[in-house]
């Protein structure tokens, strides 16, 4: 038998070397990679303050029965201790199978769900509509595209104050439909038309965004697959189909999921334009904030609750969105 011996450090071939502990590992890393470390050192302190600190701290408060009246706070000249105390998971049980958990959770656990999807859906089909048309070779294309942008470049305060003008009693809107003898709803006060409102106003402040990014889309798709579809015979129904969606494929999937997180989280647009008034029409962020801040006490710990539990929706949502799509790419190959 032959053994092959390296002349260099004098040890067999086939020999497994030690591997190195973890503290020389780190130890070598950082004297390797020390410069990649001081850049990114501002950046990890940065998360660690404005995202990881709030987060564990939030995720403790869920396990205590913190509340303004039981947490610490300075009155004049007088310091009053904290005297909440640790109670473990009481809170997610009292949220989830509680005897209001249903009037609480579940009822804005689910309107969030239906607001989530036609918001989402509505972006996305109107944004490829818009996106097909702006696509076309047009006479004052910019300008179009300078007004369908602006819904997006306006501050959220600014449209939804706006609107919440227009839909008023006396508005723009029921005085318009006044005039064509049309019923005029109470956009503000009844809960359907509330959440019809809701739904139109983000669908009026998310649809630029999904328009811009699908109308990149369509312009890096390249344009000889169209003319190969064509010469085949394609309809255009065909070639949107088969052409235009798989081109898409990549740029749908990051601006829906993009899409549906941001207006599961939509706090401004339901929170502007209605504020406290409309209880049914509160989706989970919105009514965690009114559980810790909008009203008395104020039920801290719940309100954290609330927050954990939509991180946890999200997370779970995201992953199985990730393998479908995974999934999806993997079926073409096969």
């Amino acid at each position: 038998m032959t053994v092959a011996i390296d002349r260099a450090t004098g040890k067999r071939r086939g020999d497994r070397t030690q591997r190195p502990g973890l503290g020389r590992r780190l130890t070598e890393g950082y004297r390797k990679h020390w410069y990649a470390y001081a850049m990114i050192a501002p950046v990890v302190v940065v998360l660690g303050v404005l995202v990881l600190y709030p987060l564990a701290y939030g995720l403790y408060l869920t396990l205590t029965d913190a509340n303004s009246l039981n947490t610490a706070r300075t009155i004049g000249v007088n310091h009053i201790d904290a005297t909440y105390q640790f109670i473990g998971l009481d809170n997610y049980a009292d949220i989830l199978w509680g005897p209001t958990a249903y009037d609480r959770f579940w009822s804005h656990f689910i309107w969030t769900i239906v607001w989530t999807a036609l918001c989402v859906a509505l972006h996305y089909a109107i944004g490829l509509g818009l996106a097909l048309l702006l696509n076309q070779k047009l006479r004052g294309r910019t300008l179009y595209r300078l007004i369908l942008v602006l819904p997006w470049a306006v501050p959220t305060f600014v449209t939804v104050f706006g609107w919440r003008f227009m839909l008023a009693d006396s508005g723009v809107v029921n005085s318009l439909l006044g005039s064509l003898h049309l019923p005029e709803p109470q956009w503000l006060e009844d809960t359907f038309w509330q959440r019809f409102a809701a739904i139109m106003v983000n669908t009026w402040c998310g649809v630029p965004f999904m328009m811009v990014s699908l109308l990149g889309g369509l312009q890096s798709i390249d344009a000889s697959l169209y003319e190969a579809a064509e010469m085949d015979g394609a309809s255009a129904w065909q070639r949107f189909r088969y052409v235009t969606l798989p081109g898409l494929r990549s740029v749908s999937s990051t601006v829906v999921l993009l899409g549906i997180i941001w207006t599961f989280n939509q706090f401004a647009v339901i929170f502007l334009l209605f504020g406290n008034t409309a209880p049914d029409a509160q989706i989970l962020v919105t009514w965690a904030y009114q559980l810790g801040f909008g009203q008395q006490p104020r039920d801290f710990a719940q309100s954290a609750a609330y927050g954990i539990l939509l991180l946890a929706v999200l997370i779970v949502f995201t992953s199985f969105y990730r393998r479908w799509l995974a999934r999806g790419e993997q079926q073409p190959a096969i």
